[in-house]
């Protein structure tokens, strides 16, 4: 009986050594706290890593993997310093500085994303995807050199990708270098001869260099391939309008317009057409469906003065004018917009 009780006390010394030891290891709590975040208690993980943590405040798997659960959590701010720290521990894992990049873009901080990111992109040059990612945001930060050169990477490095080609196009356009737009939109019709996008993107960029008659053909392929594409019969149609086909371009900006009836551009062209041929009453309602879907643009305001101006109400027209300049302060880069919509941007 004593040996019994002797054999139990030695089990209970074990047991409560074990547990003091497990309690004193960063590796055995990170693992834990890595099987309860599995299990969806996410509470009890992130109490385990911060344990671990404070036990090694240079555990990478702690640092890098809380900071994790943050992220997956939407805790942006919280993230931060913990894949900063991992950063430190462990320069040379990629993934570290490409989630302190997505913790940075989710909070609005563009350069220090992208400095995040571009550190990622040296550890793993022909990442595709990343290249992608960097080409928006540059593109918003209005980085467009910046944004062309990282999207002809992208698309060396993806040639299969249609989104490569699109991104590749539209940060060409942005930073205007049309003749290499242009390029690589003969590229993509080569290379994806069903698309209506490709279509579309060769035709625009075919206009964009004064070759009209060559844009109004490959615009009608992409309007065969898909009819439910709404830019196609919006450019044909404008490119009508501009060049004084008003009765023709009616018909296809209406048809822009009934796929997708905020689509302001497509209603501003229509206007422009019916101003052409005169019709004010219905060039006014056309300008006022504008103005009810987007009171903040400018232009439909500025053709709304020239409206009233032929209608001899020079008061109103006046109104108009300086109500269309107040908006173009506000938003000065509103009218430097081509396309009617952004250009997919890749998953992360």
């Amino acid at each position: 009986m004593v040996a019994i009780m002797h054999m139990i006390k030695i089990a209970v010394i074990v047991a409560v050594l074990s547990t003091t030891l497990y309690a004193q290891d960063p590796a055995a709590l990170s693992e834990s706290a890595q099987q309860a975040a599995q299990a969806q208690r996410y509470e009890e993980a992130e109490r385990l890593w911060r344990k671990a943590i404070d036990l090694s405040p240079r555990y990478f798997p702690a640092l890098f993997n809380l900071g994790l659960l943050y992220f997956s959590r939407k805790q942006f701010s919280e993230a931060v310093p913990l894949l900063e720290r991992a950063a430190e521990v462990s320069p040379h894992d990629f993934n570290t500085h490409y989630l302190r990049g997505a913790c940075y873009q989710a909070l609005e901080r563009r350069d220090d994303a992208l400095r995040a990111w571009r550190t990622a992109l040296k550890l793993s040059p022909k990442n595709a995807r990343l290249l992608q990612v960097m080409v928006v945001e540059y593109g918003k930060g209005r980085y467009f050199q910046e944004a062309a050169e990282a999207a002809r990477r992208a698309l060396e490095l993806a040639p299969d990708d249609p989104n490569a080609y699109y991104l590749a196009i539209k940060s060409h356009q942005d930073a205007g270098l049309y003749p290499e737009a242009l390029e690589i939109a003969g590229r993509a019709v080569s290379r994806f001869p069903q698309s209506a996008r490709a279509h579309f993107e060769y035709g625009f960029h075919l206009q964009k260099v004064g070759r009209a008659d060559e844009a109004l053909k490959e615009l009608e392929k992409a309007m065969a391939l898909d009819p439910s594409y709404e830019e196609p019969p919006f450019f044909y149609g404008d490119l009508m309008q501009r060049h004084g086909r008003y009765e023709e371009a009616i018909p296809f900006l209406q048809r822009a317009i009934s796929i997708r009836t905020d689509y302001i551009p497509a209603r501003v062209a229509l206007a422009k057409a019916l101003m052409g041929l005169k019709r004010w009453e219905q060039a006014m309602r056309e300008l006022g469906e504008a103005v009810r879907f987007d009171p903040r643009h400018p232009q439909p305001h500025l053709l709304l003065s020239q409206v009233y101006f032929r209608l001899g109400d020079e008061e109103q027209a006046r109104k108009e004018k300086e109500l269309s300049l107040k908006l173009r302060r506000e938003n000065p880069t509103v009218l430097e917009a081509v396309q009617g919509r952004n250009f997919p941007e890749p998953r992360q």
